[in-house]
């Protein structure tokens, strides 16, 4: 193992300290509401109605469950000690097929957060698909975990039409295609670890022709002569400020093609999209890592999603109007909005207004109390209001103003 890949896992290792909302505590010992991340799920409600949060405490897990639920976090106590493991063949399950899915983790549903976890399948063959994680859903956030499989796709998020997914700070490890993005993806400051003579990444782009899959600032390493990534569908990476370790093979991305059976091969309408700058290769240099794009230090997860999506943002929501009648008025924010505690807000003369109800995900309605409404502008006195959308940073409001 080189020197600068025993740096990268350093890296990635650091732990993020638990301080904030929790809503349901997971604890193998039983002092917490549950034993294990299934029944945690199961104590759901049919709807959710904003961000909620599963605080994973410290344990072995030995599970695979599904996740239905818009807006849910699953945060680990301590990445290194909070291990989901479960093995399980891809073809194993197609024989006997369960509702709950392929993958240790199956992910059905929007803005989901993955952080502070081990998630192992740990099935013993090298090549099989063996899913860790596979999704349906977009906006799906991985922060700070480590993903990992003998076989292939250990990653495999899949909404080839919407798909968005944001990575960092994370070591993933696996056979074939093991990182395989369809749609957007972008990962930063992670390391990969490819276990076979094969391809590391894979993409599949060919729904919209802006659809990319970039990585920044991240380590490849693996056994002697593995390949860096391939692709059957129309494709587009960018690879920036990354490190190749001396193991990894000199062969560029390349098409995957069936000249025996034509028919197998996918369209091939926009032709080679592979881009790098300021690669770092240990030993022998490769041509095809030479630099071939401009200004792409101004390369982020905003301008990979196209502006759609940004989970970096930290800014909170904006409220776009209020709408006043004699007992109450409805406030009315521009994006989903999650409601915690015994919400009240302060209007500037001092007034303090209750919350009545949610009409919907975006529409909050408060009290009037019989008092008068003199202030368009309002503070949170108590409870929370935040933003239900997936991001790296809890994007909470303090202040309300209404959007001019």
């Amino acid at each position: 193992m080189s020197r600068t890949f025993i740096l990268f896992i350093f890296v990635c290792l650091v732990n993020v300290s638990m301080a904030q909302h929790v809503d349901i505590t997971v604890a193998q010992d039983g002092s917490g509401d549950c034993k294990t991340i299934t029944e945690a799920i199961e104590q759901l409600p049919d709807t959710t109605y904003g961000r909620v949060v599963i605080f994973i405490k410290n344990g072995i897990y030995h599970e695979k469950f599904r996740i239905e639920y818009d807006n849910l976090s699953l945060i680990g106590e301590n990445r290194d000690s909070t291990i989901i493991k479960y093995s399980l063949l891809r073809t194993d399950w197609m024989k006997n097929k369960d509702a709950i899915g392929e993958a240790v983790v199956n992910i059905h549903a929007d803005d989901v957060i993955l952080k502070n976890l081990t998630i192992a399948n740990s099935q013993p063959e090298i090549g099989p698909h063996a899913f860790a994680v596979y999704g349906r859903g977009t906006r799906t956030i991985i922060d700070n975990c480590t993903i990992t499989s003998k076989g292939a796709d250990t990653v495999s998020l899949w909404d080839s039409e919407n798909g968005m997914y944001y990575h960092t700070n994370c070591h993933f490890e696996g056979a074939v295609d093991f990182v395989c993005p369809r749609g957007w993806c972008f990962i930063s400051n992670s390391s990969f670890y490819e276990v076979k003579q094969t391809a590391a990444i894979w993409h599949a782009g060919s729904i919209d022709k802006n659809q990319k899959f970039v990585i920044k600032n991240s380590f490849f390493d693996g056994i002697e002569g593995f390949h860096l990534g391939r692709h059957h569908y129309e494709a587009r990476f960018y690879l920036i400020n990354c490190i190749y370790s001396k193991h990894m093979a000199d062969k560029p991305i390349y098409r995957v093609t069936y000249p025996d059976k034509p028919e197998k091969n996918q369209p091939y309408i926009w032709g080679e999209r592979k881009y790098f700058s300021n690669s770092k290769k240990e030993g022998q240099a490769f041509n095809w890592l030479t630099d071939n794009i401009q200004n792409a230090d101004t390369i982020s997860a905003k301008w990979t999603f196209d502006g759609r999506w940004d989970p970096e943002n930290a800014i909170p929501p904006k409220c776009l109007k209020i709408d006043e009648s004699r007992d109450e008025f409805v406030l009315t924010f521009a994006e989903e909005m999650t409601i915690r505690g015994d919400l009240q807000i302060k209007a500037t003369d001092g007034t303090v207004y209750s919350l009545k109800n949610k009409k919907d995900a975006k529409t909050i309605i408060f009290s009037k109390n019989g008092q008068a409404l003199k202030s368009k502008s309002f503070a949170v006195a108590s409870g929370e209001l935040l933003a239900s959308q997936a991001s790296l940073t809890e994007r909470k409001m303090n202040q309300i103003q209404i959007d001019k």
